[in-house]
Formats: C-alpha cells, sequence, structure tokens
C-alpha cells in the first residue's frame, strides 16, 4: 500500500534519508548486458551528472551514492534550512532549470 510522502519524510527525526531506484524486466542502467551484448556504461555518467542538479534544485545534498547494473543507491541529507530561505523566484528558477534539462 502507498503511504503518502508526509508519512515517509519526518525532518524532525532525521534529515538524512536511503533512497533505492530499480530497473524493471531486466533492463539495464549501466555495465554489460550479458542478453544483448550492448555496454550501457555511458549512462553511468549520466546519472552523476542528473543527480547533481537535481541535489541543487531540491536542496538536498548527496552523502553517498552507488551505481549498480540495474539500480542505484543515494543516500541524501535534506537541507531543509536552504529550502526555506529560498525566495519565490528562486523556486521558479530552479523548476524551469530542471523542466528544462536535456541530457
Amino acid at each position: 500500500m502507498t503511504r503518502a510522502r508526509k508519512a515517509l519524510i519526518d525532518l524532525s527525526s532525521t534529515s538524512y534519508y536511503h533512497l533505492i531506484a530499480r530497473c524493471v524486466r531486466r533492463a539495464f542502467l549501466c555495465g554489460d548486458d550479458k542478453y544483448t551484448g550492448k555496454n550501457f556504461d555511458h549512462r553511468r555518467t549520466w546519472l552523476v551528472e542528473r543527480v547533481k542538479l537535481l541535489s541543487r534544485v531540491f536542496a538536498i545534498e548527496i552523502a553517498a551514492y552507488a551505481i549498480m547494473s540495474n539500480h542505484y543507491h543515494l543516500v541524501v541529507k535534506v537541507n531543509r534550512q536552504e529550502a526555506l530561505s529560498w525566495s519565490r523566484n528562486q523556486i521558479g528558477q530552479a523548476q524551469i532549470l530542471c523542466i528544462n534539462y536535456v541530457a
């Protein structure tokens, strides 16, 4: 059953969170895919750059990360003070940067 983010994220308890994202249907994120014979190592650099961008847009700090062949892990720290200090203009600029980003 899904739960609302409000119930999952409690910054008064901790500002650090472990996030996991996984590929489905034997899809490969990076490395050598033994089923297709293709190499997807180029995606590792793209993913690292994308995470760096999103960390600035969403006021989070990347404490650690690991990228495997079909999933990745992020340990992030939510920077609440930074997010609260942003003006409406800064928030709008961050959203535009995120939306217009093309890899």
